[in-house]
């Protein structure tokens, strides 16, 4: 099925998000829609999936000039769409949820049996493997992902949207997906892949069409070297290395004694974790989504309980604190999900600037806010850390992922920190915006805060880090100097070591 999109036009109030975009989509290929967060990618496939009605311009399927009122005119067009938030019901099963609005009937009855067929059909035709009767709360995001593409594939869609699909997934869950796309095109499925991540794009797609500030910009090829492509997404030089000088280390700020966590099920996440970091120094922990360390950063920073162990900061035992505690000592905790943990998406940018200060001057006077504060400090936040949002009255929901990632680190990078404690810094940010996030990260340590960056993204783990700490298992199994092998460390992160080649004993 071919698809095109002529003068697309979008505008939010005096936003333009697309400006008289051209695109064409061949039949069976891998069309990249590359940009920075808030070029207007998201957008543009929202007005071609019906989300949204078209300012200006027209769609054409099979050279056919085509309407969507809403999603389900593009469904029986043959459009399907993968939001980067998926669109599940957590507590329905894997066919429960692809089946729902387009149920089976049979006597009267729901043909619950039909639909696990199918779905075990398609999961079997496309090697996307997932277990039909589980509940959805229970997979991992890879396999929710996957759920949202059988969804899509069940309602005959013969051109697939994929709008930012590896922003949540881990390395190894990204590379199954880049099977499973090369799987989808061989079978007949054109791909739309929204994304602003060079590697990816170079691996998998057929074109590539780059888009900065609502505007198509040209178009590359794959085998455009990641500088030109980065280069095309921001509209300037942009380094792909991060430039930090020599740490300096001072005094310890913080020490962590034979910490233990255990959850809610009695698993033990963190086992007898010990390690310490220095002022003016950036430790990072390595590992595979998994191992312990969301829990072991949500420990740190007093947002899950301590089993055993202990915790000092700038010389206070902090193991029994609580978060106020720890923001009172100059704590800074950027989370790993920026929805959940990071926002309240509800409230405003301002809002969201102020959630952990709002209750003090100069944002408070006794029992009122200083709305003007508010607002001022949020519009110097907005233009220092680039976020694109019409307005700082803006609701958090409406900003793309990359620039509500943007919202929680200028929150917590606006006050002066002892200790920085960083999950994922750039998850689903573009090049432009790591390039800044990474300067950022930099400079605090530089400033004399101790910093601990969780990252999957071994690149970054090694261009960021001046001690490096692998988990496994929940438990720390080496530590290695800034330089380190990668291969070295890739082994630890499979828990394997070399000296001993053979895996590393853990409960």
């Amino acid at each position: 099925m071919k698809l095109e999109l002529r003068g697309i036009t979008k505008t939010f109030g005096d936003l333009v998000a697309n400006d008289a975009i051209d695109l064409v989509v061949e039949p069976g290929e891998i069309h990249a829609l590359l940009g920075e967060n808030g070029a207007g990618k998201s957008t543009l496939m929202n007005v071609l999936y019906g989300l949204y009605q078209p300012d200006d311009g027209e769609i054409l399927v099979d050279d056919k000039p085509v309407s969507f009122s809403g999603p389900g005119d593009a469904m029986r067009a043959g459009i399907g769409m993968v939001h980067q938030h998926f669109m599940l019901i957590p507590v329905f099963t894997v066919a429960e949820n692809v089946e729902l609005g387009h149920e089976r009937h049979r006597f009267g009855f729901l043909n619950r049996r039909a639909a696990r067929k199918e779905v075990r059909e398609v999961s079997q035709r496309y090697g996307l493997q997932v277990p039909v009767d589980a509940l959805v709360q229970d997979l991992p995001v890879g396999v929710q992902q996957r759920v949202e593409i059988i969804k899509a594939l069940i309602r005959d869609a013969r051109v697939l949207i994929l709008d930012e699909p590896t922003a949540v997934l881990t390395p190894q869950e990204t590379d199954d997906l880049m099977e499973i796309m090369r799987s989808l095109k061989e079978g007949g499925t054109s791909i739309v892949f929204i994304t602003h991540k060079l590697r990816e794009v170079r691996a998998v797609a057929d074109r590539i069409t780059v888009i900065r500030r609502g505007k198509v910009v040209g178009e590359a090829s794959p085998t455009a070297s990641s500088a030109e492509l980065a280069s095309m997404m921001v509209g300037r030089p942009v380094s792909l290395e991060i430039d930090k000088g020599v740490a300096r280390p001072g005094d310890e700020v913080v020490q962590v004694e034979n910490l233990r966590v255990v959850d809610q099920t009695g698993q033990v996440t963190v086992d007898d974790v010990t390690f310490s970091v220095r002022a003016g120094e950036i430790y990072a922990l390595a590992g595979v989504q998994g191992n312990g360390q969301t829990e072991l950063t949500e420990a740190l920073v007093g947002l899950e309980p301590i089993e055993s162990g202990r915790v000092v900061v700038a010389g206070q035992d902090v193991t029994k604190a609580g978060v106020d505690d720890m923001i009172g000592l100059g704590v800074g905790f950027v989370p790993e999900d920026r929805v959940h943990d990071g926002l309240v998406s509800s409230f405003s940018v301002a809002e969201n600037l102020v959630l952990d200060l709002y209750h003090s001057p100069p944002f408070s006077n006794g029992l009122s806010l200083d709305l003007d504060r508010i607002a001022q400090n949020a519009r110097d936040r907005v233009e220092e850390f680039d976020v694109r949002t019409p307005t700082v009255d803006h609701t958090a929901s409406t900003l793309s992922g990359g620039n509500q990632q943007k919202v929680v680190l200028a929150r917590e990078l606006s006050r002066p920190l002892k200790l920085l404690v960083v999950a994922q810094p750039t998850r689903g940010l573009d090049v432009g915006s790591m390039e800044f996030v990474h300067r950022r990260i930099v400079a605090e340590r530089d400033n004399g805060a101790a910093v601990i960056v969780v990252s999957t993204e071994l690149d970054e783990v090694l261009g960021l880090a001046d001690r490096i700490g692998v988990m496994y298992r929940g438990k720390i199994i080496g530590e290695m100097p800034a330089g380190a092998d990668p291969s070295e460390i890739g082994l630890l992160m499979a828990g394997t070591a070399r000296d001993h080649d053979k895996e590393v004993s853990a409960p």
